[in-house]
């Protein structure tokens, strides 16, 4: 089938490694065996004359297969499930004397033998679970076949040949592109690893290309539309294109498990020319933030058209292209938040916190951090090399964040498997485990050296974990898919079981409770608009009879999202006298011009109050983080809002602040109604207003979205978005 290369590699193999869908080879038109007998014609035997592949959108292939919002005019199918092809030859074809069969190639290098070169007989019976042709119609010179693919077949772009038997050998048609033939994975199919059984999860998980994106601040929880787009023109052989990139031998390509494992190294640039490259320093040069991208579609185009790795992305920035590659090729993927995401450093499910005497956070020791929330993808597979009740969701996470077999990549690793922890499991389970499963340990580093633990917090971490709903925009809470409640017998047991299988806990922090302070302290931030002042309520409450004098220290915190510390922007230490059995409150105030300047994209402020009962000497820390309320794109549509007519989009921004924005950018996406675009405004003043025009067509029928995003030198995180119901055209 395939030549034999000239060289042999280091006398270990005869065949290059297959890892290409791109590169070709095509097969010869004639494989003759022997010598040709003088005399005979070849054209005596039957020939192929064209062949129909059902192919446009309304066709049942392309239908019955789910595959008809692809915008690429080749034939897309899913694995394990028939389709249709129609065989036209030079004359009428006779079963009982003319022998033909299909080939499907993929890659330079095919062999039988790892599913890479496909020969499919024809049978008079289609068998469930393997390839197959079946003639249903003889009409004059044409054959129409119903052809069957097996569930575990290779996924990716297949080229694909009819060969002729003859008795001195086989002609086989050439090389035709427009017979090319895309297999993806299949829902849909019971046989196949990736089979989700409920219609409305395979409509949310699979075909929607818009989702909804969860961050900010479990007490502030704020969302963004993220424009998948995993059905646009060239996105699915830019998918293609990565597990390429990735040097992924095609052999396992039809594997969810190693796809979805590739895929999470490749989604990110450290140590593969990955697709994005990481940034959280807020500078951006070069690039474009984080957060002014509104979709998948204009990364994955970009990678593929530059071959280089497209700058910058953060946690949800690599999840949203991480799902986008993951339901393009028809696995079933969603996007997740957890709130309050251990970062450990050294996966010991404990997050130390190293305070001073004073009560001041030692930012020399406190290496560990608690990420605000973090994103990570899930994906939808069985798990045959795991005990059975495994399967299901596997959380994967494109983030580079820690080294896994030598790459930056993490997972598929079983929810179930972590919920329950059995963290022995492939892949990755102890480092998800300690994303929400961590204690937060507040230790005192004294003067002389030794360390005393004060306090131990077991619900801060991992404190909400959520996705979209399926069919709509809200939010579902999924926190017991990973963990037990807080408290119940089963929690122990599950922490005791990862315990056991080599997660690390150096501290034994059962039953260290503090004794209780007779001083109870908590505080209040109130709602933050960007570039406004606002104020801080501290509480004291005394529930003893005796009389206490208190000294507090307040410290705000400019932090990434990744809850580390950028800037200390706020200072203020107070004493306060707390009568018995009373309380008092104590107002901070918090002027916009302290903040405005260091201000982060995130706009994430972070407040730590700690305070020290003078008389006992009992130390009181709270800490909270508060997200300033940013001002909103608005979007307007006018005009008929149908397929194939035009409306006109009108994206508008006031600038709220008291200073010039510069370098504003604006961008607008949505699939199905317009190609991903953007503008540049020089400067937008102080209160004034820009509005941006464009005439847009729409080619997707039903509920759509318009996303728009905006950034400048000192304002970013400004989304707006729009729902609109776009009509089919009325038949003529």
């Amino acid at each position: 089938m395939s030549e034999t290369p000239r060289t042999t590699f280091g006398g270990r193999r005869a065949v290059p490694p297959n890892n290409s869908n791109a590169k070709e080879n095509d097969p010869p038109t004639m494989e003759l065996q022997g010598l040709m007998p003088r005399g005979v014609n070849l054209q005596d035997y039957l020939h192929v004359k064209s062949v129909h592949l059902f192919k446009e959108r309304w066709d049942s292939n392309k239908v019955d297969h789910h595959t008809d919002k692809y915008d690429n005019n080749k034939l897309i199918v899913r694995r394990g499930q028939s389709f249709y092809i129609q065989i036209d030859f030079d004359r009428p074809y006779d079963p009982r004397k003319d022998l033909f069969r299909v080939e499907y190639v993929i890659g330079r290098y095919p062999q039988k033998n790892k599913g890479t070169y496909i020969p499919v007989p024809v049978v008079s019976e289609l068998q469930r679970g393997k390839w197959g042709a079946k003639v249903i119609m003889r009409e004059d010179r044409s054959v129409r076949l119903s052809i069957q693919s097996s569930p575990e077949c290779i996924v990716g772009k297949f080229r694909m040949y009819v060969a002729v038997w003859t008795p001195y050998g086989i002609i086989r048609t050439s090389r035709n592109t427009e017979t090319d033939t895309y297999i993806l994975f299949n829902p849909w199919c019971e046989e196949d690893a990736v089979y989700l059984e409920d219609d409305r999860e395979r409509e949310e998980y699979v075909l929607n290309d818009i989702g909804v994106i969860f961050y900010g601040d479990v007490n502030n929880i704020k969302t963004r539309s993220w424009s998948y787009g995993q059905f646009e023109d060239g996105i699915l052989d830019a998918c293609l294109y990565m597990m390429d990139r990735a040097q992924m031998d095609l052999s396992g390509r039809g594997n969810p498990i190693k796809v979805s494992r590739v895929g999470s190294a490749m989604v990110n640039s450290k140590d593969d020319e990955g697709v994005l490259v990481g940034s959280w320093d807020n500078i951006y040069a070069y690039g474009v933030p984080p957060s002014a991208w509104t979709g998948s579609i204009d990364i994955l185009l970009e990678y593929q058209s530059s071959q280089n790795p497209v700058r910058y992305g953060q946690c949800w920035v690599f999840a949203g292209v991480f799902n986008t590659f993951l339901r393009c090729l028809g696995i079933p993927a969603r996007v997740v938040t957890n709130y309050f995401s251990a970062h450990d450093n050294d996966a010991n499910l404990q997050m130390d916190i190293f305070l001073e005497e004073d009560g001041n956070v030692n930012s020399k020791l406190t290496k560990d951090s608690v990420w605000n929330y973090h994103c990570w993808n899930e994906a939808w597979m069985t798990r045959p090399d795991l005990p059975v009740g495994f399967g299901g969701w596997q959380a994967v996470d494109s983030t580079p964040q820690e080294n896994s077999d030598g790459m930056y990549r993490c997972g598929p690793a079983s929810v179930q498997a972590i919920k329950h922890g059995h963290v022995c499991f492939q892949f990755d389970a102890p480092f998800v485990f300690a994303e929400v499963n961590s204690d937060l340990v507040y230790i005192t580093a004294k003067k002389d050296g030794t360390h005393v633990v004060e306090a131990v917090d077991t619900t801060h971490v991992g404190k909400l974990i959520v996705t979209k709903e399926v069919g709509g925009d809200g939010m579902k809470d999924i926190t017991d898919t990973y963990k037990f409640q807080e408290g119940q017998k089963e929690e122990r047991l599950a922490l005791e079981t990862a315990l056991m299988y080599g997660v690390k806990k150096p501290l034994n922090t059962e039953g260290i409770v503090k004794s209780r302070s007779n001083v109870d302290m908590d505080f209040e931030v109130e709602n933050a608009v960007l570039g406004k002042d606002f104020k801080l309520t501290i509480t004291f409450q005394n529930n003893s009879p005796s009389t206490y004098t208190i000294s507090a220290y307040l410290s705000g915190n400019i932090i990434f999202y990744t809850g580390v510390s950028k800037e200390e922007f706020k200072k203020e230490t107070f004493d306060v006298t707390l009568e018995p059995l009373s309380f008092k409150k104590k107002e901070v105030l918090v002027r916009a011009g302290e903040y405005m300047g260091q201000l982060l994209e995130q706009a994430t402020l972070h407040f730590f109050v700690t305070a020290r009962v003078n008389d006992t000497g009992d130390i009181l820390a709270k800490q909270k983080s508060t997200v300033l309320t940013i001002p909103k794109i608005i979007i307007k549509v006018r005009g008929a809002k149908m397929v194939g007519s035009d409306m006109v989009v009108t994206v508008e921004f006031t600038n709220p602040l008291s200073e010039t924005l510069q370098n504003v950018w604006i961008r607008l996406d949505g699939p199905g109604v317009t190609k991903p675009m953007r503008k540049m405004f020089r400067e937008i003043r102080p209160n004034s207003t820009v509005q941006w025009e464009e005439v847009c067509r729409p080619w997707v029928s039903g509920p759509r979205k318009l996303i728009a995003s905006m950034t400048s030198d000192s304002l970013r995180h400004v989304y707006g978005e729009l729902n609109l119901q776009i009509e089919t055209q009325p038949s003529v």
